[in-house]
């Protein structure tokens, strides 16, 4: 059977109007046309579905009693439709992104205010998991973009940078280092150091920037997290050094924030984006808003 939707709807017309020549003025279509679209709806099905008189049309049994099913079914059809449309045209959407959890307190509550200014019916779920879980989610597709740090590899990503990071060095409050209003590599390394775990991109930059120092630090702890980081380091465990996007998070545990002098250590911050994925128009969007309203590095 294949009945069209066009069928439908006309069957419907039909049957809440009092004649053919109503029901085709309502279509838009000629009284022929319409009378050919009941007449092979009825082919289709096996039987009349109206009692044809001269002076009007009326349901058969079997027309009658399809009758609420038929409505239902234009009506789900025209809101299926209607919803696809609200999509297209960003009156509604889902989104999900990822992002560091440094970058999605600090940066990231401004970019969807703004965002949702425009498109306030896209519902955002946010993921706010370490740079290697968001790179893997977005080459995954698990989600749609994610904000981090820049990859050596992008392997198939395509990455749009937003600014440049400097690391900073952070300390307790009651440590000898809060004299300086800047340190030097060299006089973090004179300290018990609190590291991220081997295998984080932060640890790999910071032990390479200090190899190429030609200096060494006495590790005395690691941690996988950096808000566990700033923890050991407010409980006086030693010093460390951490994004700059982590200043606020660190201010708050109450920890000193010093910025590093001589060469130092950054990197850019930005989106990222599955480089063969066709994104939904939600994603697109943001994409392109993100893009337009950040400055060039």
């Amino acid at each position: 059977m294949n009945v069209s939707y066009r069928q439908l709807q006309a069957f419907v017309l039909v049957a809440q109007s009092n004649t053919f020549a109503e029901a085709a003025q309502k279509m838009f279509l000629s009284q022929p046309a319409l009378s050919s679209a009941i007449k092979k709806m009825e082919e289709q099905v096996g039987g009349s579905l109206f009692s044809r008189t001269t002076r009007k049309v009326q349901l058969s049994p079997e027309g009658q009693d399809f009758l609420p099913t038929a409505i239902r079914l234009v009506n789900d059809w025209q809101d299926a439709f209607g919803d696809l449309q609200q999509v297209f045209s960003m009156g509604r959407g889902k989104l999900s992104i990822a992002a560091m959890p440094s970058f999605a307190v600090g940066h990231l509550p401004s970019i969807l205010l703004q965002f949702q200014s425009h498109f306030p019916n896209v519902k955002v779920s946010v993921s706010d998991i370490v740079m290697e879980q968001v790179i893997k989610a977005v080459s995954d597709e698990r989600v749609a973009l994610g904000f981090t740090f820049e990859t050596e590899q992008l392997d198939g990503l395509t990455f749009f940078p937003m600014f440049t990071d400097k690391f900073i060095a952070v300390v307790p409050q009651s440590h000898p280092l809060t004299k300086y209003t800047a340190l030097s590599w060299a006089q973090l390394a004179q300290y018990p150091f609190i590291a991220m775990n081997r295998g984080s991109a932060i640890r790999r930059w910071v032990d390479s920037h200090y190899e190429t120092l030609d200096l060494k630090l006495s590790m005395v702890a690691e941690a996988s997290q950096l808000a566990t980081l700033g923890q050991f380091v407010e409980h006086g465990l030693g010093v460390s050094i951490v994004p700059g996007l982590c200043q606020q998070q660190m201010q708050r545990l109450g920890l000193v924030c010093l910025p590093i002098k001589g060469e130092g250590l950054s990197k850019r911050v930005g989106m990222l984006k599955k480089q063969q994925s066709n994104m939904s128009v939600s994603a697109q969007a943001l994409w392109d808003w993100v893009s337009q309203h950040t400055p060039k590095i």
